[in-house]
């Protein structure tokens, strides 16, 4: 029976004030997404002490790269993936740990760019993960072509849906593990389950065994 576990991602760096807003309103996450990169308007960076905040913690890390605001073209794929290992490894962040490409809905995004991420990040050592909404704009379509070029696009990818939303819970009372997944499947071994939250700035999440296993 598989095990699913409770955690959180947020934009804002990870402070023992977010830490206790989380504890307090929904309670402890096995893990916590953050961003590699600064994005302005759109995330704070991820900062070595702030690794060792959320690990202190007991928490795990799963790390997000979003510097990029289109996922087209087998180049910018690889080069995507190159930047999120520079990153990572100037973090610290050691290989085996997956590094999630941010894909948001509003993104242009294809096949080309899925298997130059994923070809990418295989030769470097981490595992590739892709944060991704099935349901609305063009990731169903992109990775179901890429998958259908090369079978590795599904079998090495490891799958963070965004649909469908729920409302927000903790780890006592989370929903049924149910999240969409492409058309013609592949690893879903986490879901962002809620975005709308008005008592942290936090997206809750739930994942699997497997997955939170491989997380630092």
């Amino acid at each position: 029976m598989e095990i699913y576990e409770w955690g959180v991602d947020s934009a804002q760096n990870v402070t023992e004030d977010l830490f206790q807003c989380v504890m307090r309103n929904f309670g402890y996450p096995k893990f916590w997404g953050r961003y590699l990169v600064r994005v302005p308007g759109a995330s704070e960076g991820l900062t070595k002490q702030e690794i060792s905040f959320i690990r202190s913690k007991g928490v795990k890390l799963l790390p997000i790269y979003n510097y990029f605001q289109e996922a087209k073209g087998y180049r910018q794929g690889r080069v995507a993936a190159n930047n999120a290992v520079f990153y990572a490894r100037k973090l610290g962040i050691p290989k085996g740990v997956p590094l999630f490409a941010n894909v948001e809905r509003f993104f242009q995004v294809d096949d080309e760019w899925i298997q130059g991420w994923t070809e990418a990040m295989f030769t470097s050592g981490y595992k590739s993960g892709i944060y991704n909404d099935p349901m609305v704009g063009g990731f169903n379509k992109a990775f179901c072509n890429a998958a259908k070029e090369d079978e590795k696009v599904k079998i090495q990818n490891i799958l963070w849906s965004a649909e469908p939303e729920s409302v927000p819970s903790g780890p006592r009372n989370p929903p049924n593990y149910k999240p969409k997944a492409p058309n013609c499947g592949g690893n879903i071994w986490a879901w962002q389950y809620s975005r709308k939250i008005t008592q942290c700035p936090i997206d809750t999440n739930l994942a699997n065994s497997s997955l939170v296993n491989l997380l630092w």
